[in-house]
């Protein structure tokens, strides 16, 4: 038995909650996660676990076990950084999980050439996907998440960008329906949504301290900022969406802003990661890539 490895397995295995999460983390096959626990167990003559094909548990000597093993394996880890000069240089794989409108309309996907130019023993592994993933279940270093607020205080953020949001619609629509002049005129419009936002059933307006909420409805709900581009390209509506994602279609005339004497949200773009006493140095050097890249670097915890 690699007593190391074991304790190690161990760890992973109580604080994701199961042998399958472990072993996407460690990638690990299953078998091997369960016989390092098996031997440590046999190790120690004591139960860890109680374990059933659906649910994972500490026993009493379980939990008083893992009390005393993280900090040792914190130190180790500490050590290691300390001691190996190697290990303040950038390297290894990098799984970064980010959506996929948010990386393809803005600046975010034309940096990462630059950042795998700038640091050659670093290989990035992105995913696009419209979702909000698990980083430690599903083994990712980081996350950029564009959000109106913070949610899971778990995760350590840093903020990348802000833009605002505008609302707009095609001519085309405009000259059919009106233009709205106050928000509350959009009830009766045709809204179109935005699923994976915070507020897609609601929007908010603000002008000087006067804050005003609106219901919102349509016929088209959708969780692809892309997708609510092309709708109102095609004059099927109004939306509320990040003024960046269709800056070019405000200046060539294909799109029309509304209610500019009100401002409204500002989507916030973070890069998050777990929560960690050491973070390795190629998640500390992307995030302050494109922090330097992008633009705003104010720091959240």
């Amino acid at each position: 038995m690699d007593r190391l490895t074991a304790l190690n397995v161990f760890r992973q295995a109580v604080e994701l909650g199961s042998f399958a999460a472990a072993s996407r983390r460690l990638r690990m096959s299953p078998a091997a996660i369960s016989k390092n626990v098996g031997e440590l167990e046999a190790h120690l003559g004591v139960r860890l676990l109680n374990r059933t094909t659906r649910h994972m548990s500490l026993t009493e000597a379980g939990s008083l076990y893992y009390e005393q093993i993280v900090g040792v394996l914190d130190d180790l880890e500490s050590a290691d950084s300390s001691l190996s000069p190697l290990q303040q240089v950038p390297k290894g794989t990098l799984r970064i999980s980010a959506p996929t409108s948010l990386t393809l309309l803005t600046p975010l996907s034309k940096t990462m050439a630059k950042f795998l130019d700038r640091y050659p023993k670093v290989l990035v592994d992105l995913r696009l996907e419209d979702r909000r993933v698990n980083l430690v279940e599903e083994g990712f270093d980081l996350a950029i998440r564009a959000m109106d607020s913070l949610g899971d205080s778990s995760l350590v953020s840093r903020k990348i960008m802000t833009t605002p949001h505008v609302l707009c619609g095609a001519p085309s629509y405009l000259e059919r329906f009106g233009a709205p002049e106050e928000p509350s005129d959009l009830r009766r419009h045709n809204c179109v949504q935005f699923t994976l936002s915070g507020h897609p059933d609601e929007w908010v307006f603000h002008r000087d301290d006067r804050a005003v909420r609106v219901p919102i409805a349509g016929r088209y709900k959708v969780s692809s900022s892309m997708a609510v581009r092309d709708a109102l390209c095609a004059g099927f509506g109004l939306s509320l969406i990040p003024q960046i994602y269709v800056q070019e279609e405000i200046e060539s005339g294909r799109l029309r802003t509304v209610l500019d004497g009100w401002s409204a949200v500002e989507l916030s773009v973070y890069a998050v990661y777990p929560s960690r006493r050491h973070v390795v140095p190629k998640v500390h050097a992307f995030v302050d890539f494109v922090v330097g890249e992008l633009g705003q670097g104010a720091v959240q915890d």
